[in-house]
């Protein structure tokens, strides 16, 4: 039994990779689980079976996700602002 654990899953390129690698080594089971799914941005099918939350514009940051660097440090996770938009 196999748990992928992804951070971010955006366009899926990585992760559909790592997916069908796993895949042919035939496990008894194979989930895929994301702390965030920018289903927007996707280019490749890849849905995830476990999903903290769903983002459909900006980025986040905190908790290890940084942004140029910085806001990798703040204890909790943030949408961020773009185009001007309110920030969470």
């Amino acid at each position: 039994d196999v748990l992928v654990v992804e951070d971010i899953l955006d366009t899926g390129l990585s992760v559909n990779f790592v997916m069908n690698y796993l895949r042919e080594r035939r496990p008894s089971s194979l989930r895929l689980c994301a702390l965030v799914d920018k289903r927007s941005r996707r280019i490749v099918p890849v849905r995830a079976d476990y999903t903290g939350f769903k983002l459909e514009k900006g980025f986040v940051v905190g908790y290890g996700i940084d942004y140029g660097e910085r806001y990798r440090n703040l204890p909790d996770i943030h949408r961020m602002a773009v185009d001007g938009e309110g920030a969470e």
